[in-house]
């Protein structure tokens, strides 16, 4: 597409510009500014906008809205005249316009999710980018410039001065050579491979293998959450060189994340490593999108614009392959979500198994401890103590998973019954002993713990419940006296939110597990996945049973990938794999999600969970969208639902679709706002799309009516994790 230069009286030229604006307003599509000359579509500017200068990218007048006819914001603001017009205030200088491939993914995005092109464009750009004056761009440019003056020539091997390759396994050599065959560029790939199987291994040698084929290729990898890149960031480094590896993560400053984009941007960085807003950096070059641990739920956003960078990463590689670079996604799991692995059973993905770990280990012994039969209060059964205590006193380390932070989740009065609910929200603060204070983990509100109950004034107080905290402590307590081989006494640490909080923590203490300085871990589940500590023998999971009869469906696949993944931190050296054990703690011991786990049989689940919930008319066989309400109180964020629901009632093709009844979310009130939400699903995947790109306009219509007033924003979530 061509972007339509109109020259008016004064010479100017019209230029489409889209900047950050909601979809629900007027003018959520691109706006007409002038300028004294052409500008490339996937320019960066400053334009003018009210009382501001803002950010904006200058877009094809003749794309495409991101809202069909009829939404709310896609009807154009009135013909201007040029004079009304308003003059573009800069053009960033020395900047590659964003590429045709970038521009079609964000226009994608915003069709898909329901929101405004602005909206979606411009979050996926530095923020410090709307900040810095011309002198101040120009001075980053020339510093990239200049490090890529001092760094090897494009022509040279990627790995010249760094690490060589490790010979592959011929497990490994298989993927490989299949990841290298025309069928495997035709259609996404999932990765199946058991844990300790050398996946990263296959990333970093597919990466390195178009690195020296393409002197311009880039490759994108992606980790769920902030805890897996150092390791992974260490491990690419390593293979490429730090020149060549750029991070993208909300984790860092601003300074650090525009560098590393304008590095991606100018092609300079050949790998970008990150989380899900990676999926969005622009990257000229790039050839090559992994998405590790594909399954995890970190990858859907739950804020903003809620899209999934799993999704979108599929959508990106053919987007670009489409645009003339062929470009390869690859998903890698040991536990892939259930939509991915329908996918493959379907034929629309193509899987590669790797059951074998490396070096021929075995994977972890699956032990359940029936806690009916447990001396009464036991916090950890005796075996298992013991069982901890033997690997200690070998030199080997234990992981204990309890996904609960704190030291208790609630503090309670038994004489008058009150407990620590958090004032603003309708849920608990949660009680953190370490600094003694009762903290809420919705809305962040925090107190000093009081001295006797705030209702009756009993003094006898107590926690109830356990978290991470009170687990360390407990833990510490049984297993002090104990000795590591040296003599030492044993150590027991932490890793969770609270430990990990301050700048340089996680590594620190990821780098002390991997010294062996410490023998217990107790950590949730940022410790569960992707780390290869290679002392661990045993993992033990302390509260399972909570998620088995969860009233959300999708609460078995998530507790299963947990405990495999959990159980795939025991035994991934080859030596002391045969010692792997996973330790589950349950009151229900013969429930069937157990019979699986127990012969690493993801497949047998998977076709289970897959057959019910295709009799339960659930994802993947049907597609949902969520519309969230935020109201002041609890009835006028259901009454603009309703009246939501029944506008939806006349719009062209709600046949196909079935509209449920606004209901309170689960966590129905934060920070003293109400929140509801109202269920949309259908069969048709472009059914339920038409549907939602005609209903803004209602919506718009509904937030106005009296009996929503109070109604604070709403929002709709495509392909919602929960329900």
């Amino acid at each position: 597409m061509t972007q339509r230069k109109e020259t008016v009286a004064n010479h100017d030229t019209r230029l489409q510009v889209v900047v950050a604006l909601p979809a629900h307003t007027a003018l959520s599509g691109p706006l007409t500014y002038l300028h004294t000359q052409p500008c490339p579509a996937g320019s960066l500017v400053r334009v003018p906008l009210g009382q501001r200068d803002v950010l904006g990218i200058t877009w094809e007048e003749d794309s495409p809205a991101p809202l069909p006819p009829g939404a709310a914001g896609s009807e154009a603001p009135p013909a201007l005249s040029a004079r009304a017009l308003k003059p573009v205030s800069m053009v960033l200088p020395d900047c590659p316009p964003l590429n045709p491939a970038w521009r079609a993914l964000m226009g994608f995005a915003a069709r898909y999710y329901q929101r405004s092109l602005g909206e979606m464009a411009l979050a996926a750009l530095p923020p410090q980018l709307r900040d810095l004056s011309p002198e101040q761009w120009q001075r980053r440019i020339r510093r990239l410039q200049k490090a890529q003056a001092a760094a090897p020539a494009r022509g040279d091997s990627p790995l010249q001065a760094v690490s060589a390759a490790l010979s592959p396994s011929p497990q490994q050599q298989q993927a490989l050579d299949t990841l290298a065959s025309p069928a495997a560029h035709d259609k996404p790939v999932l990765l199946f491979g058991a844990t300790g199987s050398g996946k990263t291994e296959i990333y970093l040698q597919a990466a390195q293998r178009l690195l020296a084929t393409d002197p311009a290729a880039q490759v994108l990898v992606m980790v769920p959450e902030i805890n897996l890149t150092p390791m992974l960031l260490e491990r690419f480094t390593a293979r490429f060189g730090t020149t060549q590896v750029a991070a993208m993560h909300s984790g860092m400053t601003p300074a650090q994340r525009l560098t590393n984009w304008l590095a991606a941007h100018l092609g300079q960085a050949r790998i970008v490593l990150g989380t899900r807003m990676a999926v969005l950096c622009s990257a000229p070059g790039l050839r090559l999108i992994v998405v590790d641990e594909e399954h995890d739920p970190s990858y859907k956003s739950q804020e903003g614009a809620r899209y999934s960078a799993r999704d979108l990463a599929i959508y990106r590689a053919r987007v670009e392959t489409q645009h003339g670079r062929p470009c390869q996604v690859v998903l890698g799991s040991a536990t892939p979500s259930l939509e991915s692995w329908h996918a493959a059973a379907t034929g629309r993905y193509l899987r590669l198994d790797m059951p074998d770990r490396m070096g021929g280990g075995q994977l972890p012994h699956l032990r359940l401890v029936d806690m009916s039969q447990q001396p009464k209060g036991a916090v950890l059964a005796p075996a298992l103590v013991a069982a901890m205590t033997e690997r200690a006193q070998r030199g080997e380390q234990s992981l204990i998973l309890l996904n609960r932070r704190g030291y208790a989740p609630v503090l309670s009065c038994h004489a008058c019954g009150w407990k620590s609910h958090c004032p603003s929200c309708s849920a608990y603060r949660v009680f953190h002993k370490i600094d003694r204070t009762l903290r809420c983990h919705h809305c962040g509100f925090t107190e000093r713990v009081p001295r006797a109950c705030p209702d009756c004034g009993n003094i006898d107080i107590a926690p109830v419940g356990k978290g991470t905290e009170q687990l360390e402590e407990q833990v510490a307590a049984l297993l002090s006296g104990e000795v590591r081989p040296d003599g030492q006494p044993l150590h027991v640490a932490r890793m969770d939110a609270d430990t990990t909080r301050e700048k340089g923590s996680l590594e620190a203490q990821l780098a002390r597990m991997h010294s062996g300085e410490v023998d217990v871990l107790v950590g949730t589940q940022m410790v569960a996945k992707g780390h290869d500590f290679r002392r661990i023998t045993l993992v033990a999971a302390i509260n399972a049973d909570s998620a088995l009869f969860a009233a959300d469906y999708r609460a078995p696949e998530r507790l299963f990938s947990l405990l495999m993944q959990a159980g795939g931190r025991a035994g991934r050296d080859a030596d002391l794999s045969h010692q792997g054990e996973l330790w589950v703690q349950t009151w229900n011991p013969t429930h069937p999600l157990f019979a699986a786990l127990r012969t690493h049989d993801f497949a047998r689940f998977a076709q289970n969970e897959l057959a019910d919930r295709e009799t339960a008319g659930m994802p993947p066989f049907t597609y949902q969208a969520l519309l969230r309400a935020d109201a002041r109180t609890q009835e006028a964020a259901q009454a603009f639902l309703a009246a939501a629901r029944d506008a939806a009632r006349t719009l062209p093709g709600v046949e196909h679709l079935t509209l449920y009844p606004p209901v309170p979310m689960q966590i129905q009130r934060i920070a003293n706002v109400e929140r509801a939400q109202m269920l949309l699903e259908s069969h048709s995947r472009p059914a339920l799309q038409h549907v939602l790109s005609q209903w803004h306009a209602e919506l718009a219509r509904c937030k106005a009516l009296p009996a929503a007033k109070g109604l604070i924003r709403w929002a709709i979530d495509v392909d919602p994790l929960a329900i």
